[in-house]
């Protein structure tokens, strides 16, 4: 309830400064939308990309809005629109993905989810919906390396955001996996920081280090990237630095499966 009368109060201010701002209108819009009146926050969000069409943020909640009034067709040209305006926009690809996952067309849900999760690595939505789309296509192993992938991210962020004790093993196997998992993704810079992890570890050293010198030569090879732009790593500041763990947590058990 304080978001929408905040909101509501933003809204008023800034319609007195200047109405005819493109953040006035999607503002505007987003507080229709948040009274769950779809067709007006379409209507600001449309105004505001009249003043400027290449404002990402209205293209994607406009698809949003789209969404909800259960027009997928208009959704597709949206969040097309903000593709265009930027490549690396998530929200567009994962909108993408769930307007074709309603449509079903798992196929083409399978795509544009993957994109998302190439930008969004550690992004428990785009795991979840990746793992679930592999799900539907019967493609359970791909459906198993993606939730592992999850246990082990959510499994690092719990043991170094508590200052947990844990086995070695079990936190060099969850490293190894992670280092492996994005290596296959294309992901440099995540299995980077994963593989280098790995090195803190006699029983992973010898792996983090030949997968460091894999990344290396393929990024000498002019071998790029899955994103253009280097994705937020789930590594908390605790973890990056080489802090001891001080708690005891779990095993996962997730030994048997490999990326």
């Amino acid at each position: 309830l304080s978001h929408y009368f905040n909101l509501f109060y933003l809204a008023h201010n800034l319609c007195e400064i200047d109405k005819y701002r493109v953040e006035t209108c999607c503002v505007i819009g987003n507080y229709y939308s948040l009274r769950s009146q779809h067709e007006k926050a379409a209507l600001y969000f449309q105004r505001a990309l009249k003043l400027n069409p290449r404002y990402l943020g209205a293209w994607t909640l406009m698809g949003h809005e789209y969404m909800e009034m259960k027009n997928t067709s208009a959704a597709i040209q949206a969040y097309r629109h903000a593709i265009e305006v930027n490549k690396r926009d998530y929200r567009a690809w994962y909108g993408l993905g769930q307007t074709y996952e309603i449509l079903k067309m798992p196929f083409y849900c399978l795509y544009y989810y993957r994109r998302a999760h190439q930008l969004r690595p550690n992004d428990s939505r785009m795991l979840v919906a990746l793992g679930e789309c592999y799900e539907k296509l019967n493609q359970l192993v791909e459906a198993k390396k993606v939730f592992s992938s999850q246990c082990y991210i959510k499994y690092i962020q719990d043991i170094y955001s508590c200052g947990e004790v844990v086995e070695h093993l079990e936190v060099s196997t969850a490293f190894r996996y992670l280092a492996q998992y994005y290596f296959k993704c294309k992901l440099w810079d995540e299995a980077s920081a994963c593989a280098q992890k790995c090195c803190a570890f006699n029983d992973t050293r010898e792996e983090g280090k030949a997968l460091l010198r894999q990344i290396l030569q393929l990024r000498n090879q002019g071998e790029t990237s899955s994103t253009d732009v280097a994705a937020p790593f789930f590594l908390p500041a605790s973890l990056s630095a080489n802090n001891t763990p001080t708690r005891h947590v779990s095993p996962l058990n997730l030994s048997s499966v490999t990326p």
